[in-house]
């Protein structure tokens, strides 16, 4: 990004991942996954092996006769294309003929089919043709002509003069008949030309996106763009200016003091992309300017991994974004603490499923509340009492632990904890206890759980400025957020927790003054929901004085 070295390059890709069968949202994460390796290794995908297709003079089949011309209109061996069933007899066939004097003559059964080729010079620098034909509909011998001269630019570029663009996609989608197939190509130069062929298919049937990457000088850009229609796009201009564009800050913190290099990805949430991925030195602030109309974003944070050790990754799906706003992400910072996914739908942080019960809630969330896929941490341990008697102890990830008890109703104890740093006085240790009553039922149920989360605004080193006023946001989660909070008191201490001082809370601010440099601040929660669930939530040496 614009605090990153030189990013990766990689030749024109014009053969991605295929496949007949409809599209899921797991075939798009792998897309992406495949399309981002091979822009960053710099190497290029292949497609998977074809079907056989018929014997000539077989029963039901019909010929189909491809002509590949170049953009002087002479036949060309540089070339590739995909043929792919669609629907009828010939739904589940899928070839990628080749001939080097540029006609091809294959056999398929009768049906619907979706065509698209590739066309390239000797020479890269030339550009790339794309030709697409979302409706083949082969009910007799057919011939088709790929012709380079039908196509028109794709002219995507950035408002900062002297971007270089990093790496490009074009996707389409064809649904007939309550079946979609694909087809995509690749490229990481300019000059790519796209055209479409044949007949119209039916209304808002072909579905395509652009998505094209660029690193500036000042920013780096994500200008994606989709379009419903019964044609594919034959050539694309656009060139939006900077005000038309949202911008997604992304900072990566160091709240360790230690620097070194993380990762920042940014790509569309929908579709299948390739992204824009780029290292970041940290701490350090990434800034990408992305194109509202390509729908939310996700962005993903890997930071720094010591030798031997996973990185650990944070990821911020779904970002909503707006022309002309800025919206900012601040990941692997402080105050590390318990969070709970609060998005519609989201699976509970704790379950009681018969005699079991279970957590899975990220404890070392970050200060944006992001969870970290390999938390850094030293020990962790979570505990479960019923009616005062310890049921069972477990050690390992933080705030992942399940139990088996007994059905009848009964008081429960859930207490998970977790240190960071090197276990001395001065790491930090978060610890989160709730109290609830709970029996087996027939069904799984959702454990009345809540958070609390503070969050200071401090530098991407973890500090705060030594002897100020602070008003620290303070957000409750989960089951006291619905049901109601009865009671919330926040505590501070500036002595490793040896002492504690409460705090007045208003307007959803906690208010305190910072100690001297140095120094760490502690913070405790202890909170009531309107149904007599508690939790006291303890992060000691939360965060720590510049």
């Amino acid at each position: 990004m614009n605090d990153s070295s030189t990013p990766s390059r990689t030749p024109d890709s014009t053969a991605g991942p295929r496949t007949p069968e409809p599209r899921t949202a797991g075939r798009r994460t792998v897309l992406r996954a495949l399309a981002l390796a091979g822009v960053l290794a710099g190497t290029t995908l292949s497609a998977p092996p074809p079907t056989a297709v018929a014997a000539p003079g077989a029963p039901g089949t019909y010929t189909l006769t491809i002509r590949h011309l170049d953009r002087a209109g002479h036949a060309t061996g540089g070339y590739s294309t995909h043929v792919t069933g669609i629907s009828g007899p010939g739904a589940q066939e899928e070839a990628t003929p080749y001939d080097e004097s540029g006609t091809v003559t294959l056999r398929l059964p009768e049906g619907r089919y979706l065509l698209d080729s590739t066309l390239y010079g000797a020479d890269p620098a030339t550009g790339t043709d794309w030709v697409v034909q979302p409706r083949l509909d082969l009910n007799g011998d057919t011939t088709v002509t790929v012709d380079a001269r039908t196509t028109a630019p794709v002219d995507v570029r950035p408002p900062e003069s002297g971007a270089r663009r990093l790496s490009g996609i074009g996707f389409v989608e064809v649904t007939h008949e309550g079946t979609t197939r694909s087809a995509n190509v690749m490229t990481a130069r300019e000059g790519l030309r796209v055209a479409h062929l044949g007949p119209a298919s039916e209304p808002g049937s072909v579905k395509e996106w652009f998505d094209t990457y660029w690193s500036g000088a000042r920013n780096d850009y994500g200008l994606g763009y989709t379009f419903t229609s019964d044609r594919a796009l034959t050539g694309l201009v656009r060139h939006p200016a900077a005000d038309g564009l949202a911008t997604l800050k992304i900072r990566g913190a160091a709240p360790e003091g230690t620097g070194g290099t993380g990762s920042v990805s940014v790509q569309p949430s929908a579709g299948p992309t390739i992204g824009l991925a780029q290292p970041l030195r940290l701490p350090g602030t990434a800034t990408v300017l992305v194109t509202p109309e390509r729908g939310p974003w996700d962005v993903t944070f890997t930071g720094p991994a010591a030798p031997g050790t996973p990185p650990n990754r944070y990821e911020a799906d779904g970002i909503a974004v707006h022309a002309g706003a800025t919206t900012t992400h601040t990941f692997d910072n402080a105050v590390f603490g318990p969070a709970l996914d609060t998005r519609s739908g989201a699976r509970p942080a704790g379950v009681r499923d018969g005699d079991r019960i279970a957590l899975d809630l990220p404890l070392l969330a970050d200060g944006d509340g992001h969870a970290p896929s390999a938390p850094r941490f030293r020990t962790a341990t979570t505990t479960l009492h019923r009616d005062g008697v310890l049921i069972g102890t477990r050690r390992g990830e933080p705030g992942r632990a399940e139990f088996t008890t007994t059905p009848g109703t009964a008081s429960y104890r859930l207490t998970a904890s977790a240190t960071r740093g090197d276990g001395t006085a001065s790491s930090e240790r978060v610890t989160a206890s709730w109290t609830f009553a709970s029996a087996a039922a027939a069904r799984p149920a959702a454990l009345p759980l809540s958070t609390v989360r503070f969050a200071p605004d401090l530098a991407l080193d973890g500090t705060a400025p030594a002897g100020t006023p602070l008003r620290v946001p303070v957000t409750v989660q989960g089951a006291a957020a619905e049901a109601g909070v009865r009671s919330l008191t926040v505590s501070v201490s500036t002595d490793n927790g040896s002492t504690w001082t409460r705090v007045p809370v208003l307007d959803g601010r906690a208010e305190f003054r910072t100690p001297g440099p140095g120094r760490s601040v502690s913070l405790r929660a202890e909170l009531t929901d309107t149904r007599g669930n508690t939790l006291t939530q303890t992060q000691r040496n939360a965060f720590r004085i510049r």
